[in-house]
């Protein structure tokens, strides 16, 4: 393993090679093939728990075993968070999905000693106007930060890139949560803000891979973590809208390894 001379809060940051871009190229596809897998059973009357059931029997039926379980004690294979839950949501036999609500599906696959860790927000039936351009937003913010992806940017190019998607629409960007490495460890350097100033932060190289994931609020950017110590909420109970792929940066821009293969989510 090759690192960077750049160090993250002294920690090393890893620079893949071939090798690693294989790895993650096959956990990549797991991962985006197990949300187009439980995009039909996303409606109305099921439990999220059920969605996590079903997840985690795609995902061991493609050779991988769930990343999430028991990392940390957390003991289910996806993290499913719903309307004003930001992030981290557990799955629940009494959630149940109703029309109008949107959900974050969050899954990462460990394949071969490789992690794909990707997200989605799915809509159930017809949700509001402010609910549908939330979603619509967070997916474009998204995208907007990996386009900025490329040797010798920053990663405070990613940042800016997707606050200025956000304030658009006059959403916030959440900031107790990021971006990070990921690889053959779940969680890695570098760590990536999904708010900041262009050209400031870690310079980035060809062999980083790391995930951008943004959490787009409808109001503050506030957050608050339940008495579970998961499931995170935004403050003032405003809905909430994630996307995530993960990705590497390649000699002349990025590669992202959790593409769907119906090519745009939200299409």
């Amino acid at each position: 393993m090759r690192y960077s001379t750049q160090l993250e809060h002294g920690k090393k940051i890893p620079l893949h090679d071939e090798e690693g871009f294989i790895g993650m190229r096959a956990a990549g596809r797991i991962a985006a093939d197990t949300l187009d897998y439980i995009a039909p059973f996303v409606k109305p009357g099921v439990s999220t728990a059920k969605l996590d059931a079903l997840c985690e029997e795609f995902m061991r039926a493609a050779g991988a075993i769930p990343g999430t379980i028991d990392y940390h004690g957390y003991k289910h294979a996806s993290c499913i968070s719903v309307n004003h839950v930001v992030t981290h949501g557990i799955p629940s036999e009494t959630k149940i999905l109703k029309v109008g609500d949107i959900l974050n599906i969050d899954v990462t696959p460990k394949f071969q000693g490789w992690f794909g860790d990707t997200s989605r927000t799915f809509k159930v039936g017809a949700v509001s106007i402010l609910a549908n351009r939330l979603v619509n937003t967070a997916y474009d913010a998204m995208m907007a930060g990996i386009h900025t992806v490329r040797p010798g940017a920053t990663l405070g190019d990613v940042g800016a890139a997707i606050e200025a998607v956000a304030k658009a629409q006059g959403f916030s960007s959440v900031r107790d949560f990021c971006g990070h490495g990921v690889g053959q460890v779940f969680h890695d350097t570098p760590q990536v803000l999904h708010y900041g100033r262009a050209g400031t932060g870690i310079v980035l190289e060809p062999g980083m891979i790391f995930t951008i994931e943004p959490m787009l609020n409808v109001g503050s950017y506030q957050v608050k973590v339940l008495p579970d110590k998961w499931t995170t909420v935004t403050k003032d109970r405003s809905l909430s809208a994630q996307f995530e792929h993960s990705l590497a940066v390649t000699e002349t821009g990025f590669e992202i390894f959790t593409l769907t293969g119906s090519t745009d989510p939200l299409v």
